[in-house]
């Protein structure tokens, strides 16, 4: 894999005629390199652009138009059929099944710099920006600092999201005004708080114990707040730094400079005040702070266990904590420890799962990116107490600062002598080895046979059960896997002990959970809850319900996994067996939030269209299986149903789910038999042709009404050529060249363009 991953950032592509140089350099078999290059995506057999256009296609992007964005980026270049590299080779438009960042759906990667809310007419302008050169920034979280300045700081988080909604735009503002104006405070970066709806974030610490934080800052907000805070001590430059600020109000036509959130009485408080915070907590030290870190308690968990806690008392402790897999079978964590500690003799594996493949899931993406030394604790901890000499991250390639990340974190504690081996059941002072191996884009791998299989660097497909990772996993030894939020909540449990994580949470499911909320939602972000907290709340109170207009629908929660759970159940508790029971399942924590202008049935064929593009392959009743439900859901949406496919989808279903090797498989007709058990009817209509939603396209037809003000925006959008310019007149759309896109009702500024259901009897 890694021999591959190098070829192919040298020409871009794997050459034929390299691959076949290798087989004769190396003892792998032609047949191998072969195997391996062709099944997972991130490997291209042709050769791709100087620049890389991803498209994220994600559950959140998707609801909220992401086929409109890619559409736009093939149109823009003049990709025709399955090409995906223009004629040049300047550009290659690829869509990604997730970019980590669901709450600024949709979402676009240009090479290195993500850009969240993106519209189809941005389209020409990103890839101009990409053509210049943007810059994305250096910054990787900043290290530990050099002096206390009094205790003045202006902190900023830098993840990937919150680079997507400006932060590095803001962080270069900041620099200059500090710089300008003479200010002798030090800009540091902090973990991300999780309010990405709001993002970037910037907190204020004038003087120990006094902070003010400000949301959705833009660069030209910069100058007003830092002189509200940190006066100049110079003359010169604070004149200067007024009359900056004089004119930008001028320009700008603001009176006010932003204020800070008020705690007591901001309406966004609501997202923080049901979170609590244990993977999560303390966001106000930099990622890659070190000793920001230790003097918050970190690697106080660690220490505690190396120098009065046994191995055995180490496993005992988590056993009793309840602590549950987070990555979404909900297995006891206890006994997954157990299982390993009592497998004799040989040497043994700690590996972290970051294959964080669900659509709609950024979980794991922002724990890594803000808590790096959190999760390295967890894992040497685990790695101590199954006498495991090796520790492993596997994590997906769509994550490339969480890697940078993780790696910068891993050498920061190297250097230190963080992670020695010693404690009073270590053995002669062997310390774990630690390294970081980057996937290359296959769903699967996120089932822990399919992962190993792709860290010995062999095709991603799952193994049978047993024997289990725990008796026979990483080359042949036994190997523990835990997912991100799992290794996290460690440190946690051991400094706090069992009985304060069983006082959160139910008593099947102690302590918190992180979700990705996201969606048609208005308070978007990672967030943080007690186990057994009602969905409603979530959904209504954190997030702040439906967007304007609109009517809650739905919550998908599990991925591909997962399931819908109607409106009419969100009162039940967010736990392993209530969302279980509701035809939904915990998944790795992806909460994407559905509106009355979604579709059931095309949300479920989203997400089997997604399996079955991802299936291994190994055995018939996914492979086989998920491509036949596909089909009928195809029929379903296109108008081209037959009285009793829904039956026979049903049917199809339950035989996936009896039959296919791996939980992925077995998983995979979740989103169609919980939509069918709650939104039946929606199925009925498809089949006599009829979308209420008005979303799947060969269903429904654009026309423009009298509220048309003749702006002709609509036409200057639309990229079929289906609307005429008319200036002043009302206009028309042919509906023989209209693509049934969406473009001209998203640029209506009127709200002029109506979407006709087939069957209402306007068709």
């Amino acid at each position: 894999m890694a021999i591959l991953r190098g070829i192919q950032e040298r020409y871009r592509f794997l050459p034929p005629t390299v691959l076949q140089r290798l087989a004769e350099l190396t003892s792998i078999p032609p047949s191998r390199i072969e195997g391996v290059a062709t099944f997972y995506p991130g490997f291209r057999s042709s050769p791709a652009g100087l620049h890389r256009v991803h498209v994220c296609v994600g559950t959140a992007c998707y609801v909220k138009g992401a086929d409109r964005i890619l559409d736009a980026f093939r149109s823009e270049l003049g990709l025709e059929g399955g090409q995906d590299t223009d004629r040049d080779g300047t550009f290659t438009v690829e869509s990604t099944a997730c970019l980590g960042c669901c709450m600024l759906a949709p979402v676009v990667r240009m090479d290195e710099v993500t850009v969240g809310h993106v519209e189809p007419h941005q389209v020409p302008a990103l890839l101009a920006s990409a053509l210049e050169g943007t810059p994305s920034g250096g910054d990787e979280g900043s290290g530990p600092s050099v002096s206390d300045h009094g205790g003045a700081s202006i902190r900023l988080c830098t993840c990937t999201s919150c680079r997507a909604s400006g932060a590095m735009e803001v962080r270069a503002e900041i620099q200059r005004e500090l710089r300008v104006g003479a200010v002798d405070v030090p800009l540091r970066s902090s973990a991300c708080p999780g309010v990405s709806y709001r993002a970037p974030i910037v907190d204020v610490v004038p003087r120990p114990g006094e902070s003010f934080r400000y949301a959705g800052v833009t660069a030209a907000d910069v100058s007003q707040i830092l002189l509200r805070h940190f006066p100049s001590t110079r003359p010169a430059a604070q004149a200067r730094r007024l009359l900056s600020v004089a004119v930008q109000r001028l320009m700008d036509n603001r009176a006010e400079p932003p204020a800070p959130l008020d705690a007591a009485s901001a309406p966004d408080c609501a997202f923080w005040k049901r979170q609590v915070r244990i993977v999560t907590e303390d966001t106000g030290t930099g990622p890659l702070d070190l000793d920001g870190y230790a003097a918050a308690g970190g690697f106080q968990a660690l220490e505690k266990c190396r120098s009065s806690l046994e191995p055995g008392e180490v496993v005992r402790v988590v056993r009793e904590s309840g602590l549950r897999g987070r990555g979404g079978a909900g297995y006891p964590t206890g006994r997954k420890w157990g299982e390993v500690r009592d497998r004799a003799g040989g040497s043994k594996s700690v590996v972290c799962n970051a294959d964080e493949g669900d659509p709609g899931a950024f979980m794991d993406r922002l724990v890594l990116e803000s808590f790096p030394f959190r999760v390295i604790e967890g894992m040497a901890i685990a790695a101590y107490a199954v006498g495991a000499g090796r520790c492993l991250f596997y994590i997906r390639s769509e994550y490339p600062l969480a890697v940078r990340r993780i790696s910068r974190a891993l050498e920061a504690c190297r250097d230190r002598g963080v992670l020695r081996a010693g404690g009073p059941g270590a053995g002669p002072g062997v310390s774990p080895t630690f390294e970081v191996v980057e996937g290359a884009g296959a769903f699967v791998c996120g089932e822990e046979t399919a992962m190993i299989a792709a860290i010995e660097g062999t095709r991603g497909c799952p193994r049978p059960r047993p024997p289990y990772p725990a008796q026979a996993g990483l080359e042949g030894e036994p190997t523990l896997v835990n997912n991100v939020e799992t290794l996290a909540a460690v440190p946690w449990i051991i400094r706090n002990g069992a009985a304060a994580f069983r006082a959160i949470g139910t008593p099947s499911s102690p302590g918190t959970k992180t979700f990705a909320l996201a969606g048609k939602v208005r308070r978007g972000g990672l967030i943080e809850v007690p186990m057994g907290i009602p969905l409603r709340e979530v959904v209504e109170e954190i997030g702040g319900g439906a967007q304007e207009k609109r009517a809650l629908k739905a919550v998908q929660i599990g991925g591909p996994s997962g399931g819908c759970i109607p409106a009419g159940l969100t009162d039940i508790p967010v736990d392993f067996e209530s969302l279980t029971w509701a035809g939904a399942m915990m998944g790795s924590g992806g909460m994407v939030v559905l509106d009355d202008t979604d579709c059931m049935v095309n949300v479920a064929r989203y997400f089997v269209s997604f399996t079955q593009r991802e299936s291994c392959g190994t055995c018939t009743g996914c492979r086989v299986g998920t491509r036949l439900m596909l089909a009928l859901l195809d029929g379903l949406c296109s108008g081209s149903a037959r009285d009793g496919d829904v039956e026979r989808l049903e049917e199809l279903a339950d035989v996936v789910r009896r039959t296919s090797l791996c939980g992925l498989g077995r998983s995979a007709p979740n989103p169609v038999l919980s939509t069918l058990r709650h939104f039946r009817g929606e199925y009925d209509e498809h089949v006599r042709g009829r979308c209420r939603a008005g979303q799947c396209r060969q269903l429904i037809r654009y026309v423009i009404t009298d509220a048309c003000i003749g702006c002709t925006r609509c036409a200057q959008r639309c990229p079929s050529g289906a609307v005429q310019p008319r200036p002043y007149e009302r206009h028309e759309i042919d509906p023989v060249r209209c693509v049934r896109c969406g473009a001209c009702k998203a640029a209506c500024p009127s709200d002029a363009v109506a979407v006709i259901p087939k069957g209402d009897g306007r068709d």
